[in-house]
């Protein structure tokens, strides 16, 4: 890890929504660190809660959500406590961030050199002329061809991979400190994705940006990130580094997600998969919430370990350590 210290500090985070059925516990007690220039993936299956907490650092859950407990901290700063129009300021300037779809980050009635534009004026005191200017200069940087012809495109008329770059353009555009990546190439195919994984890694390297990754993949975990942190049911069933984390896993639930990753190594067998399904929040299993689906859980797994060091200085919440 770079960096004098922990950027981004997550101290046992809860978000809860208010439904019929009673109170959904989204994410339930989460802690990580991020330090500066560094990067961390949060790893999970659909549903684990990885999602809702980088929203929830971003301040962006929307009622019936909110979060109930725990404390955020940039850069030094309390920044659950701050005002919303504080946080504005930071959300956008100093915390960049990606989500999975484009589409739905970009509006379809402006042009996309306008967006990025707008972006960096919200937070910059720059002309238009030389925003747009900028905005050349971002698309350059992020690999769009012929930027000075693109940034008048209108959305729909880019593919999905140049539509992720204009975002990850627009994310950067006020080179923030931290750059937040929700599932960035999930609607991408294989070999967009790794160029689009690809550039993430230079673009960190170039400017020193912290890098928070949300995935359901742990192989681009292990490929992009130094610390991992592996979420299910809302809680973190390992934290460490990534070579300990995808290299010798100690959770059944870390083991069970890699050993389900194709590879040579497995040509002409059956992929391994996790048995089961991930519970709905709202009826979550008492204790810890993979022992319906764990090969090695026992009596005691009823109640929810608190995580352990089993001695390399990651952390595991697993009644095995």
């Amino acid at each position: 890890m770079t960096g004098a210290g922990p950027l981004l500090e997550v101290r046992g985070l809860q978000t809860h929504f208010r439904s019929p059925a009673g109170l959904v516990r989204a994410v339930d007690g989460v802690s990580f660190d991020v330090g500066a220039g560094a990067s961390l993936g949060i790893v999970g299956e659909s549903g684990s809660g990885k999602s809702v907490t980088s929203l929830s650092i971003l301040r962006l859950v929307e009622p019936p959500g909110f979060v109930a407990a725990g404390q955020i901290r940039f850069a030094g700063r309390d920044i659950t406590a701050l005002p919303e129009r504080e946080f504005r300021a930071i959300r956008g300037r100093d915390i960049g961030v990606v989500f999975q779809d484009p589409m739905s980050a970009l509006n379809p009635v402006y042009t996309v050199g306008a967006q990025v534009a707008e972006a960096i004026r919200a937070h910059q005191d720059m002309s238009r002329a030389k925003a747009m200017d900028r905005a050349v200069e971002l698309f350059r940087t992020v690999g769009i061809p012929a930027p000075e012809r693109r940034v008048h495109d209108y959305p729909h008329k880019l593919s999905g991979g140049m539509r992720q770059r204009v975002t990850i353009a627009m994310a950067l555009a006020n080179e923030p400190r931290l750059l937040i990546l929700d599932e960035p190439t999930t609607a991408l195919d294989a070999t967009i994705q790794a160029q689009i994984l690809d550039l993430v890694l230079s673009l960190r390297q170039r400017v020193n940006t912290a890098v928070l990754l949300i995935t359901h993949d742990i192989g681009v975990v292990r490929d992009m990130c130094e610390q991992v942190v592996v979420m299910y049911g809302g809680r973190v069933m390992e934290r460490g580094t990534a070579a300990q984390v995808t290299g010798d896993p100690r959770h059944p639930y870390t083991r069970g997600l890699l050993a389900s990753i194709p590879g040579p190594e497995k040509r002409g067998r059956r992929l391994d998969a996790i048995g089961g399904t991930v519970p709905s929040p709202r009826h979550m299993p008492p204790g810890c919430p993979f022992q319906p689906r764990c090969p090695r859980a026992m009596d005691v797994c009823s109640a929810m370990p608190a995580p352990r060091d089993p001695g390399d200085g990651r952390a595991v919440a697993c009644w095995l350590y």
